[in-house]
């Protein structure tokens, strides 16, 4: 039965992880205290309004809703939909938990700056504590402008005898992400991307080309870097007269670690 209190216990190699469905106030409240003070991590799901007070003032009305505790203090509240807290505090909280008046009640306070989040649940679908251990590390390899970085610390990695001569040059329709000249002589605009690039960019770029061919009296190309494209984008970059280059995050990435990451100006 839904209404029913199971008390789940899975038991993994390291330590277990407790799990409490559809709990009393009381039960709910027993657990998240025992995991603040053990300083797990917790995931509290039901019916829940939340009130801040700080450097503004906000209050969001009842909804179903999940709530996250890290074990660093740190609190998350989530709704059904999107990635984003509609609520949210920073590590170091102290918290103070209690059922009064049918509600459970979750503060999470913060000294400095003043600050507090309060939750109040009167229906708690369920209470998890979890003793979590990561220390995997985190490799994003490189960001849109890590990737202009990498270009301009070694052009070669975008074109043989490619030369930049400027970063985010504006133009009637926006800033060129690395502009410059081949070895050849023609003026090149390059529109880099980190994840597959696909018709909004080939546009994009095709608009940068004209503004450019506009102001200057020499051949100009446009080039499109990116780890891959889109399906069917081959034959759009051809009708444009645009080009495509592979350009491999990663690799980036290692080129900005050999170069310690400089600024895009310390290039110039």
């Amino acid at each position: 039965m839904l209404d029913k209190v199971c008390w789940r216990i899975v038991v993994s190699l390291r330590k277990p992880i407790v799990a409490l469905e559809n709990p009393s106030l009381t039960e709910a409240e027993r657990l998240v205290k025992e995991a603040l003070a053990q300083h797990k991590a917790l995931i509290l799901v039901g019916n829940c309004w939340v009130d801040y007070r700080g450097r503004a003032s906000s209050r969001l009305e009842p909804g179903e809703r999940i709530v996250m505790i890290k074990d660093d203090g740190s609190v998350l509240v989530h709704r059904s939909g999107g990635y984003e807290p509609v609520n949210w505090q920073p590590p170091g909280c102290v918290f103070n938990t209690l059922v009064v008046d049918g509600a459970l009640q979750v503060r999470a306070v913060r000294r400095q700056p003043r600050e507090a989040v309060h939750v109040y649940f009167d229906r708690v679908y369920l209470a998890s504590a979890l003793s979590l251990v990561d220390r995997g590390e985190f490799s994003l390899y490189a960001s849109e402008e890590d990737m202009h970085r990498a270009v301009l610390a070694e052009p070669s990695l975008f074109e043989a005898g490619f030369k930049p001569i400027s970063y985010e040059k504006k133009v009637e329709h926006g800033f060129v992400d690395v502009y410059g000249v081949d070895k050849e002589g023609r003026f090149v605009v390059v529109e880099i991307k980190r994840k597959t690039a696909g018709r909004e960019a080939a546009l994009q770029l095709a608009r940068y080309v004209e503004a450019i061919r506009s102001t200057v009296n020499r051949e100009v190309r446009g080039v499109l870097a990116a780890p891959s494209i889109a399906k069917g984008m081959q034959r759009l970059l051809t009708s444009l007269g645009l080009e495509y280059k592979a350009l491999d995050p990663k690799k980036c990435a290692e080129i900005l670690r050999r170069t310690k990451t400089k600024k895009l100006a310390e290039y110039f």
